[in-house]
């Protein structure tokens, strides 16, 4: 990421994902809004909890949509289960509330009951009738295995290490990327290109041939589209490409992912001029990835990248991306705050939007 930048404050302490830990679905949490001079009250469900319960009216059933073309199960209680969009690989699943938050960097906490999976294959309609669909949900609808989400948070200031059975660590804070010798605080701080086997300090073998090779310097950092290619691609498993041109895959980089012919676009892409900001952003749903036009050295390429988290407790539409003036993955407000609605200065770059 580069273009507008501001100071970047080094954070301490635990950036949180709230999973209260408790047998009960319902907490309640206060939290007061000093601008307003009110207190809201939020429901907030637990990790260990249960679905919400409603009086049971039938039978699963489907139903289908436009604007995207996708799929909708209901369960016996009326309530949606799942949401399947044509074309997609992200599969949008019910199951218990979980809060999100960054408490070093922002107030927003972000409380939903959706969790993200990626299906084996793209979705299609009548697929719902298909033996590798079935076998696939009965495996994940009520999994509490981690999601595309809870990846995502593994990776944001204060998050503990993680290994894999080998013993690599394969997540806990990640930096944007190392000191830019030649840049300052407001400009450039950070280099970019930090990709997700910079993180992990191994070679990667792509499909088409090409090794990744990580660079010491860049060990346990991930630029936007490398958070991206982590939390999707080595983590939940979406085939990744070596750059934005060879194999095939989620592209290197923000641009890459933007103009490639995977996924939908929920949003499509117009132009990266101001006038070109979407109109609506109805169409969004959690999982999406969203692009950003941040920097006018970049010419025609669109320079950032995040993923649609959800609505937080004051409802704005927030996203999650690396970015340099945190140094790291985050929800956070420094360089600007997290949302995707109202005139602030992400909402304003905002350009175009797809499902994988």
């Amino acid at each position: 990421m580069a273009g507008k930048k501001k100071s970047r404050t080094l954070l301490s302490g635990l950036a949180v994902l709230g999973l209260v830990a408790t047998s009960g679905y319902l907490t309640v949490e206060l939290r007061k809004q000093d601008d307003q001079g009110v207190t809201e009250v939020r429901n907030v469900g637990v990790l260990n909890g249960t679905k919400p319960k409603t009086e049971a009216t039938g039978e699963e059933r489907w139903s289908r949509l436009e604007n995207p073309a996708r799929s909708v199960l209901r369960g016996a209680d009326g309530q949606v289960a799942a949401v399947m969009t044509d074309g997609a690989r992200t599969a949008k699943l019910t199951g218990p509330a979980r809060t999100f938050a960054e408490p070093t960097s922002t107030a927003s906490k972000v409380s939903t009951t959706d969790w993200i999976r990626l299906m084996p294959k793209p979705w299609a309609k009548g697929a719902e009738n298909e033996k590798w669909f079935k076998d696939w949900y009965a495996e994940n609808a009520d999994s509490k295995e981690d999601d595309v989400f809870a990846f995502a948070f593994q990776y944001v200031a204060g998050a503990p290490q993680r290994k894999d059975e080998q013993g690599r660590i394969i997540a806990g804070d990640a930096n944007f990327g190392p000191l830019n010798t030649t840049g300052a605080e407001g400009g450039d701080l950070r280099l970019e290109q930090s990709d997700f086997y910079d993180f992990l300090g191994v070679r990667y073998p792509f499909r088409d041939g090409t090794v990744g090779t990580p660079e010491a310097l860049k060990a346990r950092s991930l630029d936007c589209s490398g958070f991206m290619r982590m939390v999707l691609g080595y983590r939940a498993r979406y085939p990744l490409m070596s750059s934005d041109k060879s194999g095939d895959g989620l592209p290197r980089t923000a641009n890459g992912m933007a103009r490639s012919d995977r996924g939908v676009d929920i949003l499509p892409l117009t132009g990266i001029g101001a006038a070109n900001r979407p109109s609506t952003i109805d169409q969004l749903q959690p999982g999406d990835l969203v692009f950003f036009k941040l920097d006018t050295r970049t010419g025609q390429r669109l320079d950032h990248v995040g993923m649609v988290l959800g609505y937080d407790t004051e409802g704005h539409l927030i996203f999650v991306s690396s970015r340099e003036e945190v140094n790291g993955p985050t929800i956070g407000d420094i360089g600007g705050v997290s949302r995707l609605d109202g005139n602030g200065y992400y909402a304003k770059t905002l350009r175009s939007a797809k499902r994988l």
